[in-house]
């Protein structure tokens, strides 16, 4: 009898971020796999959703099942709780943890990040994770992770062989689906195709600070940052960052508020000096918005040259890169075009059946060990 296979529902107690975003499309797309299988009357896999108590963000589902099992909460309940409710099967864990001791286990690790960008993390965080990863490397049957270089890091820092870790891209067409907020541009006091978008967060490797010093650029004081997110002017300001008067705050936005944002924004701008995969910046291409990426991390291959490049310790090159974008309207219906035909490569049903693929090929997978 062929083992259930069971996915880590950890992440349904959490916050929506990129990571908990990847793991939600994802498993959406397997249940349109599995249901094509079924209605075709094809052999499909019995996949359901293992939780904790306290899950807010069940998805509704065809196919796949969802069950809370244990009574703990977060770590403890990913390493006991949910280890012993899945011993019967594999676990598919999405989320860059999962019970270390789970040899029947497919795991995605999204990065490395914790080694490259180590000051972006608390102690106790990088400590965890360090300790965690190659365990779960060495041990677990099978590692996924979101891009080539995500792959190289991982296996170039020992995490994992390379033998045992496979690629499956994100998708980004979930942003195509929700509703758009249509006032959310007059709504934050903004006009369209006055302001760049992009991400208020303080951590080092994300590299904001050189967003606000590019638009303290006399060349950009007629032009709007806007910021979402939940770092503060006070935030920044506390570690030392001026912000210019043409820099606005403006919080957590719904996903149908940014969309109307980056509808009707000059470009995104993503200056991370590093990023495992860099949704955010496809996200926007796919909304036809511009996207000015530094050429760092997986950016350049996820985007490849549908984006514009800018230095990230360059304020200068990135006053630039948005000026010439605001000035120059064809260039940006080029970049608008070019980044809709690249973001179309990146769709959560073709991650879907990369990662279904993988899993009617776990036997296989266990017999080569």
């Amino acid at each position: 009898m062929e083992r259930p296979i069971y996915i880590n529902g950890r992440f349904l107690s959490a916050r929506l971020t990129g990571v908990q975003r990847v793991a939600l499309e994802m498993i959406k797309g397997l249940d349109r796999q599995l249901e094509q299988l079924k209605s075709a009357g094809l052999p499909y896999l019995n996949i359901e959703i293992l939780h904790p108590p306290g899950a807010v963000a069940i998805p509704n589902l065809q196919v796949i099942g969802a069950r809370q099992v244990g009574a703990r909460r977060g770590q403890a309940w990913e390493q006991l709780d949910l280890l012993r409710a899945s011993k019967d099967g594999t676990l598919l864990s999405l989320c860059n943890g999962a019970p270390l001791l789970k040899r029947d286990a497919i795991t995605m690790l999204h990065d490395a990040q914790v080694y490259t960008a180590p000051k972006s993390y608390g102690l106790g965080f990088r400590i965890w994770y360090k300790f965690a990863h190659p365990v779960i490397g060495r041990l677990h049957r099978r590692i996924v992770t979101v891009s080539q270089y995500s792959l190289n890091e991982l296996v170039s820092l020992h995490v994992v062989n390379r033998q045992k870790i496979s690629c499956i891209p994100n998708g980004c067409d979930h942003v195509l689906e929700s509703d758009t907020d249509e006032d959310a541009v007059s709504k934050f006091g903004l006009a369209p195709g006055t302001y760049t978008v992009s991400l208020s967060n303080t951590l080092p490797h994300k590299n904001i600070a050189v967003l606000l010093r590019a638009f303290a650029d006399p060349q950009l004081s007629g032009h709007t940052l806007a910021l979402f997110g939940s770092a503060t002017a006070a935030d920044f300001t506390a570690i030392g960052e001026q912000i210019p008067p043409n820099v606005r705050f403006l919080g957590r936005v719904s996903d149908e508020e940014l969309k109307g944002l980056l509808q009707s924004a000059t470009c995104f701008a993503c200056p991370s000096l590093t990023e495992g995969f860099g949704l955010m910046p496809l996200e926007a291409m796919a909304l036809g918005c511009p996207a000015i990426i530094a050429p760092c991390g997986a950016l350049p291959e996820v985007c490849g040259d549908a984006a514009l490049l800018a230095d990230p310790y360059s304020p200068k090159d990135w006053a630039s890169q948005i000026t010439m974008l605001v000035e120059d309207r064809e260039m940006a219906a080029t970049y608008a075009r070019k980044g809709k035909d690249r973001a179309a490569l990146f769709s959560w049903d073709r991650s879907a059946k990369a990662l279904l693929d993988l899993l009617m090929d776990r036997r296989a997978d266990r017999s080569s060990q």
